[in-house]
Order: C-alpha cells, then structure tokens, then sequence
C-alpha cells in the first residue's frame, strides 16, 4: 500500500510539474507576442492551444463592389473631398499637363467626393482591373467609344436624374460638382449593375508591418509629372505616414482642412502621348502595357519594382527585383503614373556621419 501511494504522489507531483511547465510556456509566448508587436501576434491568442489568429486587412475587405471616381486636380479643384477613405488613388497626366486622379471606395460610407470630372480612357483599365463601377461626369471621345467597347459599368454624372450629383456653391464650373458613395449605389441599383465583388485586391496586403530593410532611405520623394504638376511626399516618422504636396501646397480635405496622409506610395514609370482627334484638345494616350520600372515606399524606405501589366482589362503585378509580388502595408496607397524620364527625387536622411563631414568642412 505505501508503494502504491508512493507512485501516486509521484504521478501527482509529475502532474503539477507539467502543468506549471505548460503555463510558463504559454505566458512566455504571450508575452512574447506582445513585445513583437507586429500586426499578426496582436491578434487573438486562444487560451487553450497558445495559437494567435491572424488579424484580418481592414483597408481592402468584404464583398462590396469598389467604386472608382474621377476627381478633378486642377489647382481650382483645390482641396478635394473624399481622397483620405479611398483605399487606392491613381495619378496620371491628361491635356495640357495637368493630371487628374482615380479614387478607389469599398464598403465605406463617404458622403462627399469630388469634385468629380470627365473619363479618360486610360483610367478605365485601372478601373477595369479593380472590378469598379466607374463614376465621372462627361468623358472623351476615346473614352465614350471604349465605355461601349469593355461594357464598362458606368455612372456618368451629365446623364443622371440630378440627385446622383450636386454642384456647390465655393467652387465654380466645372471645378463643383460633387457626389457621394450612397448617391453612386443608388443609381447603381437602378442601372441593375452588379454591387458585390469576389474578386481579389490589386495589390497583396498585409497585416504585418513591411519596413523595406533593405531599401533606400525616403523621407521626402518628388515626383515631376510635367512641367506643371509635381507632387512631393514627405514622411511623417511619428505617424508612419506621407504628407502630400502638389505644386509645394500640402493637400488637405475639402471639409475637415486635415492634411491627406499616403501609407503606401507606388511609382510607375511609362510614357504618355498626344492623341490625334477630331477636337484636337491635346488629349492623351498611355503607353501602359507591358513590364515597367517603379518604385514601392512605404514606412521611410524605398525600392525598386518592375510594374506588369499584360492587358487592360487585367490585373497590374508589382514584383521586386528578384521576381516576387511585393507584400503592401495594410493602408490607402496613392499610384503615380509618370513618364520614363521624370527626374524622380528620393531624399535619404542626413545621417550623423555627413553632418560631421559638414561641420569638419
């Protein structure tokens, strides 16, 4: 009887021991997770097993159907509403040197966006290859001809009812009129296009924080995209986030007056080209399929891309330079499209070293 009781205390005391091993093991993880703090370890750690469940992409996620809105970018336009819960914009020149921009939506409620100007038809492969619904008021030619070409769903302000659009009153024509994202579904319901999408993100997202480790440093990046317009970013460390500049004045939003912030930054390098029309306006065309050099930025940093586009109507791939998609800060992103031989500017930091160079000068 002693041996027996003997063994049961030893089994017990075994017991405790594997319990208080287990639990140490899962605190060590916690507390693990918690110094790590990377987007995926702040996820929820079930008790039992010690496993963290990956924390979802918040700026591309659900069923919805994206929007893509062209927004006027004139300095008359200035500031624009809507472009901070866009969750991509695309830049790209138009006539006369000036650019315009494409604002993505998806599953967010924004009741102010624009002011909202004309299609041109190179942004209807951006649009294409977000499966959106695409809002402009007016449109090109070559627009208006490729709309019926790709059964583009399309909603076109200078044909709606006059409830789907509105113009202002501190803005004049064309730089006022303005629309909004519950407007934009509604009339979408009516033309019975399809509001829901399966269709995958552009760009591959994640919750883990991407730092470029390996990449040139960037806290301040100009990109000349004509002799008129170019645009500066300029890094905000605390908030891990660029500040956009446009012809050097910060860009803010219509109503809240709060500086437009950039997680992500994508540039693509390929050329634009005089269209010959009827209207001979100097309307543009893009020479945009193909494999193109760029750059990805984010958090400071930056590399080099090459940007793929085998088709308009199919999705554009960002790779590195040894042939892998690039994983993108789980943010909005703003894509400039500017041609081959812009003099892009990337600003390093000044680093301790050059500032003693400086002063030993």
């Amino acid at each position: 009887m002693k041996k027996k009781k003997s063994g049961v205390r030893v089994l017990i005391i075994i017991l405790i021991i594997l319990i208080i091993a287990s639990g140490g093991i899962l605190a060590y993880k916690i507390i693990k997770d918690k110094e790590n703090n990377s987007e995926e370890t702040q996820g929820f750690v079930d008790i039992l097993t010690g496993s963290v469940e990956k924390k979802e992409v918040q700026i591309f996620k659900g069923n919805d159907r994206p929007i893509a809105v062209m927004i006027d970018n004139h300095s008359d336009a200035w500031p624009q509403a809507g472009l901070q819960k866009a969750y991509m914009i695309y830049e790209i020149i138009v006539e006369g040197g000036e650019t315009r921009l494409m604002a993505l939506f998806k599953g967010t409620d924004v009741e102010k966006i624009g002011p909202v100007r004309s299609a041109r038809h190179y942004f209807i492969d951006y649009a294409m290859e977000n499966d959106a619904i695409y809002t402009h008021f007016g449109q090109s030619p070559q627009a208006e001809s490729d709309i019926k070409k790709y059964s583009i769903n399309d909603i076109n302000g200078i044909s709606e009812d006059g409830t789907t659009f509105w113009r202002v009153k501190d803005k004049y024509a064309p730089h006022n009129a303005v629309t909004g994202t519950k407007k934009l579904l509604e009339s979408a319901k009516k033309k019975n296009y399809r509001t829901t999408s399966s269709e995958e993100s552009v760009l591959k997202y994640t919750t883990d924080e991407v730092d470029l480790e390996n990449g040139k440093g960037a806290i301040s990046v100009t990109i000349p995209h004509s002799t008129l317009q170019t645009v500066k970013y300029v890094y905000d460390e605390e908030n891990k986030v660029y500040e956009r500049y446009a012809r050097n004045k910060l860009q803010t939003d219509w109503d809240t007056e709060e500086p437009l912030t950039i997680k992500n930054i994508i540039i693509t390098f390929c050329d634009n080209y005089t269209l010959s029309d009827p209207e001979n306006k100097g309307r543009q065309g893009l020479k945009n399929i193909g494999t193109f050099d760029g750059y990805y930025i984010t958090n400071g940093k930056a590399i080099k891309i090459k940007c793929i586009k085998n088709a308009r109507d199919e999705k554009t791939v960002y790779q590195d330079l040894e042939g892998n998609e690039i994983e993108v800060n789980d943010g909005n992103t703003f894509v400039n499209i500017c041609p081959i031989a812009a003099k892009v500017m990337i600003e390093e930091p000044v680093t301790q070293e050059a500032v003693n160079e400086i002063v030993n000068e």
